[in-house]
């Protein structure tokens, strides 16, 4: 279950991972640097930084999550 806590690596690593933060105008997708801090940063802090939908983008993760 992806969580506020969930390390950005760990939804880079699943399919459609990457899909579902461009939904959300997560900037880490496009961003070289979010690359070295795949294992830093996680998701509370990036809705924080960015202002970004947390309780809907959890959703979606989970959702997606699900499915597998």
């Amino acid at each position: 279950m992806f969580t506020e806590k969930t390390k950005l690596g760990e939804v880079y690593d699943i399919k459609r991972g990457q899909e579902i933060l461009a939904k959300f105008a997560v900037p880490c997708v496009t961003c070289p640097m979010a690359r070295m801090e795949l294992d830093l940063l996680n998701l509370g802090q990036i809705a924080e930084m960015y202002d970004i939908d947390l309780v809907g983008l959890l959703k979606e993760l989970n959702e997606l999550k699900k499915k597998k």
